[in-house]
C-alpha cells in the first residue's frame, strides 16, 4: 500500500522515494502487542500502570505510541496531556506515519537479536522512540509549524541522545540501534531499510548551505562511530565499517572502512541492513 510516501530527485537526477511500500498488516502487529501486554500485566504488577496505560487502555497503535512518547517528552512547557493530544491529532491526520512506525518495530524485532517480542521496542527501546519522535517533528515541518517541530526536536535530543533535523527526510523500516550520539543534518536523506548503530552522524562540512548533507540508500549498514560527512551517496547495499570517517561516495554492495574510509571489498547479500553482519570480509 502506498500512502503519502515522499519522492524526490537528488542533484544527479535519480529518485528517493522514502516509505513507498508498507508490508506490516497494522491490525496483526496490534494484536500480537496486546497479547503480549495482557501477558505482562498479569505477571509483572510494578508494570501494570504502565501496560494499562500505554497499550491496554488503547484502541490502536498510534494511540498507544502517543501514549508512550507523552510519558518520555512531557515537560513544564508542555504537559503529558497536551503533548499526547498533539500526537494523537498528527497520528490521526497522517496514518501513515503509524504505518511507518509498525515498519520500524517489524525491522528492530526482525535484526536485533536482542528483541525478543513486537512489544520491547514500543516500550523500552529509545531508538524506535527517537525516531517515532523524528518522524512528529518532521510532519509538523512539512505543515510549516517550524517551532514546533524544532521543539520536538530539542525534546529528543534530550532525551534520547538523538539529534535529527525535523527538515531530513528518512523512510521506513529503520533500525537506530542503541541510538546514542545520532546526529542528522538538515538536508541528509535515508531511504528504507537502513540499519544504523549509536553515535553515527550524518553532517556536513562546513558552512556551505543548500544540499550539504549525506544521501544514505536502502539496505545501506553504518557501523558505530561513522562520520559521513558532505552531500556524498552511500549506495545501495554498501556497508560502513565502525568508526570510519566517509568523506566521498560509496558504490553501491561495497564495503569501506578507514579514515579517510576506503574501499575494503564488495559486500555478501543483497542488504547489509538486514544481516547485520559487520565484519569488514
Amino acid at each position: 500500500m502506498k500512502e503519502e510516501h515522499e519522492e524526490a530527485v537528488d542533484a544527479s537526477g535519480n529518485t528517493i522515494q522514502l516509505c513507498e511500500n508498507y508490508t506490516v498488516s497494522l491490525d496483526e502487529l496490534w494484536l500480537v502487542i496486546q497479547q503480549e501486554a495482557q501477558q505482562i500485566y498479569d505477571r509483572e504488577h510494578r508494570l501494570q500502570p504502565l501496560i494499562k496505560g500505554v497499550i491496554l487502555n488503547s484502541k490502536c497503535l498510534g494511540q498507544a505510541l502517543s501514549a508512550r512518547l507523552s510519558r518520555k517528552l512531557a515537560r513544564e512547557d508542555m504537559g503529558r496531556d497536551e503533548v499526547e493530544s498533539l500526537l494523537r491529532e498528527v497520528f490521526r491526520e497522517h496514518p501513515s506515519l503509524v504505518r511507518s512506525a509498525a515498519e520500524d518495530i517489524e525491522a528492530i524485532h526482525f535484526r536485533d537479536p536482542a528483541c525478543e517480542s513486537p512489544i520491547e521496542p514500543l516500550l523500552f527501546f529509545k531508538g524506535f522512540a527517537a525516531i517515532s519522535t523524528y518522524r512528529i517533528s518532521h510532519q509538523l515541518w512539512k505543515n510549516g509549524r517550524h517551532e514546533l517541530a524544532y521543539y520536538f526536536q530539542s525534546l529528543a535530543s534530550e532525551v534520547f541522545g538523538v539529534d535529527i533535523h525535523p527538515a531530513a527526510r528518512i523512510g521506513c523500516g529503520i533500525l537506530l540501534d542503541h541510538a546514542t550520539s545520532f546526529v542528522v543534518g538538515e538536508t541528509a536523506v535515508i531511504e528504507d531499510s537502513v540499519s544504523i548503530l549509536h553515535e553515527v552522524t550524518l553532517g556536513g562540512t562546513g558552512k556551505e548551505t543548500g544540499a550539504r548533507h549525506p544521501i544514505v540508500r536502502s539496505g545501506v549498514l553504518i557501523g558505530a562511530g561513522a562520520k559521513i560527512l558532505g552531500r556524498v551517496e552511500i549506495g545501495e547495499g554498501a556497508k560502513i565499517g565502525a568508526g570510519s570517517v566517509v568523506l566521498s561516495d560509496v558504490e553501491a554492495h561495497t564495503t569501506v572502512a578507514g579514515v579517510p574510509a576506503e574501499v575494503v571489498c564488495r559486500t555478501e547479500g543483497e542488504s547489509p541492513a538486514t544481516q547485520m553482519d559487520q565484519g569488514l570480509v
